[in-house]
């Protein structure tokens, strides 16, 4: 038997568990226990690390094939929301987030792999990954918003608020915490970039330039919304069109050129 197998059915079933819960409470108008829900989330998200540890540390070096990342992504951004929430009112989002994970770490444990990239163990290439997931996981964080933020904004306007609409918070701090998100994401995504100028070799190898420039078009996105909201006081759908345009870009970047080398050209 596989080494990750029980702690990725314990992280699966645990995170459907907090799934259920959460969705029970919310569908009834009520608040799930934040107490509970989050140490539900925790057991997990530690579930989830033990399932990765064995998918990603091989004896050559660090594997980090397509499903791998796309569950190390996901931890990411269910361990910074489970942070956040004991700060500011974000437990809503895990309504979202503890499905993905759940999926993510079923699929990194029985999806076939393709060529599996084994990545040099450099600080500088690490510090480089490190920064890529968390903006990553930032973005993927401020699009779950946008989307709970565009279903209560509909919600509202149509004067039919369901259970779930009723415990968010007020639109404008919804809308608020959107643009923090965002902010982190951007920020996280320049050092990203940055370092890459500054340890990768050559990002404009043939196999890096279709990530780059997408990654950079990303970050022009990004740039022109936050300006926009700065300058020109952009909110509502507007805000929402450019923040998916731009993660749906970087997306493509990450996932999209994975997808291509280790499952169609195998390098």
């Amino acid at each position: 038997m596989s080494p990750s197998l029980l702690p990725t059915l314990a992280a699966a079933v645990l995170y459907a568990a907090a799934t259920l819960y959460q969705g029970s409470s919310l569908a009834k108008g009520a608040k799930a226990n934040k107490r509970l829900l989050v140490v539900l989330g925790i057991l997990a998200l530690l579930a989830h690390a033990a399932s990765l540890m064995t998918h990603l540390l091989t004896p050559v070096g660090l594997g980090l094939d397509f499903f791998s990342a796309a569950s190390l992504i996901a931890a990411a951004v269910i361990g910074l929301t489970l942070l956040a929430c004991w700060r500011i009112p974000v437990e809503n989002l895990l309504v979202l987030l503890f499905p993905m994970g759940a999926l993510t770490t079923l699929l990194a444990q029985f999806a076939p792999t393709g060529t599996v990239p084994i990545i040099d163990e450099e600080p500088g290439i690490l510090a480089h990954i490190l920064l890529s997931i968390l903006a990553y996981g930032m973005f993927t964080i401020a699009v779950f918003q946008a989307l709970l933020l565009l279903v209560q904004d509909h919600q509202l306007k149509n004067k039919h608020p369901s259970g779930l609409i009723r415990n968010f918070p007020p639109l404008q701090t919804m809308e608020s915490l959107l643009f923090g998100f965002l902010w982190a994401g951007w920020t996280l995504l320049s050092l990203s970039l940055i370092s890459g100028w500054l340890f990768v070799d050559n990002l404009f190898a043939q196999h890096l330039v279709h990530k780059t420039l997408l990654a950079c078009l990303a970050w022009v996105v990004f740039s022109v919304l936050l300006w926009g909201r700065n300058r020109l006081g952009w909110r509502g759908h507007k805000a929402i069109r450019w923040t998916l345009a731009g993660f749906c870009l970087l997306m493509l970047a990450y996932f999209g050129s994975k997808l291509v080398r280790e499952y169609i050209l195998h390098i």
